[in-house]
């Protein structure tokens, strides 16, 4: 893999070994939330490699985002997921049609100056046949008066801003950006996960809330196009938290085999057949960030990129608790918490499943149409 054209990218690594990596064990047990980090790799760009210099960001591309998030992920997949929840919604602020919406928001989110998280998985679901839309709008005046709650918004809160979608009676969809005090909007905790738990994934309830024409993304008769141009982009940007996990798994594999790998030599998935099929995959992954950032990646290769991360992710956390034997089952063992971070990583949305379910939705689609 090529060396990455980020040009602080030496300090984001360094920023991750020395303030992240100590605190891994507190974000994972303790539900630590490291906004203290998430601020300083904003001002690192770490948010901002795709998006273009007027708007606060370095004008690279997808790829180079994708690299961060790995290099964030080596350490911790939790901060990785919010990593990615940031720099997609920079994505979401980038492609919007509505000036206004991006103009007042994308510069503070790739600095890392305005949190922000991500509330597309209920709406993606929805269009790809899964599961009913959860929130709905109705229009008055040019405001939409939105209802409804979405059970899991990562790196949500108070002071954040939170990209979402609803529904709109006899029109379509509309997405667009919300503030976490905006008034008729209930921030509640969600039950404890198994993992994640420093992700502050929160449960959005609205009631009557108000969404001004400046806070519109996209309105209904946009909305169908520009999913189609950012889709391909927020699903590769969770391609990087799966390689940070990936990479943290073989770090446990080298480490247990300095002395054990008389006997690790026996399991399945040995570390160097896993690194060789990581770099391949990253590879095509990369490649393929590059044609979304200029609109012309193929939707199917994406997600079956995707779907190949997740399971190469799960094969490789699964063998590090393997390689480490029984220390990989201590709960504070580095191998226990990428076992339930590849396991997120998997199920997260869209999940393999779903990503399964669209492949064979398209490859049938291509059949027909041949």
């Amino acid at each position: 893999m090529s060396e990455s054209r980020h040009p602080r990218f030496d300090e984001i690594q360094a920023l991750v070994k020395s303030e992240l990596a100590p605190l891994a064990g507190a974000i994972d047990q303790e539900g630590l939330y490291p906004e203290a980090f998430l601020r300083k790799l904003g001002a690192l760009g770490g948010f901002a490699s795709a998006v273009a210099p007027e708007h606060g960001g370095l004008g690279l591309d997808l790829s180079e985002q994708i690299r961060v998030t790995a290099a964030v992920g080596s350490e911790c997949g939790a901060t990785a997921f919010l990593t990615w929840c940031q720099s997609t919604c920079a994505w979401y602020l980038l492609h919007a049609p509505n000036a206004a919406v991006r103009e007042r928001y994308l510069a503070a989110v790739a600095r890392g100056e305005l949190l922000a998280g991500t509330g597309m998985s209920n709406p993606v679901k929805h269009l790809a046949g899964i599961e009913r839309i959860l929130l709905t709008a109705r229009r008055e005046g040019d405001d939409y008066i939105v209802n409804g709650a979405l059970p899991w918004v990562s790196n949500a809160g108070e002071g954040h801003l939170a990209v979402v979608a609803a529904s709109v009676a006899g029109e379509g969809y509309v997405m667009f950006a919300v503030r976490g005090g905006a008034e008729g909007l209930a921030l509640h905790r969600c039950p404890e996960f198994s993992g994640m738990e420093g992700t502050q994934t929160l449960n959005l309830r609205f009631h009557d809330v108000r969404v001004k024409p400046e806070d519109v993304l996209a309105h209904p008769h946009q909305f169908p196009a520009f999913l189609r141009r950012i889709k391909p982009g927020f699903v590769l940007g969770q391609c990087g938290i799966g390689f940070g996990v990936i990479e943290g798994s073989l770090k446990t594999i080298r480490e247990s085999n300095a002395t054990h790998a008389h006997v690790n030599v026996y399991l399945d998935d040995q570390g160097a057949e896993l690194s060789a099929e990581a770099e391949a995959l990253r590879n095509e992954v990369l490649e393929l960030a590059v044609q979304a950032q200029e609109g012309s990646a193929d939707i199917l290769a994406v997600l079956k990129a995707r779907a190949r991360a997740s399971e190469l992710t799960l094969r490789a956390a699964n063998s590090a608790v393997l390689h480490a034997g029984a220390r990989g089952y201590l709960m504070r063992h580095p191998a226990q918490r990428r076992l339930r971070e590849a396991v997120f990583v998997a199920i997260f949305r869209p999940a393999l499943k779903h990503r399964r379910k669209e492949i064979g939705d398209w490859n049938r689609q291509r059949a027909e149409a041949a």
